[in-house]
């Protein structure tokens, strides 16, 4: 299998990326089911905050200032698209 990186993320609104994988495939997924009240990530509800969302420069995440990532394998296989991308 070969190792997942993301190349590119476009923020969307309510809180939904739409992601772009070296694989050439793509999908929109809602990080609303991610942020939870009380913990580390519930900053992530302020939409500007959310919007700071970097991608690490080996592609092998995404990140917040406050230290809370994601890996492209979790997003990439075990997250459910919202919807295709057009």
């Amino acid at each position: 299998m070969e190792i997942i990186k993301i190349l590119k993320i476009e923020v969307l609104d309510n809180k939904l990326i739409h992601f772009y994988f070296n694989d050439n495939s793509e999908k929109i997924i809602d990080l609303k089911n991610f942020i939870k009240k009380g913990t580390i990530n519930e900053i992530l509800n302020n939409e500007d905050y959310f919007r700071k969302v970097k991608i690490y420069d080996n592609g092998r995440g995404i990140y917040w200032p406050d230290g809370y990532d994601l890996c492209p394998d979790t997003l990439r296989y075990f997250t459910e698209p919202v919807k295709e991308p057009a």
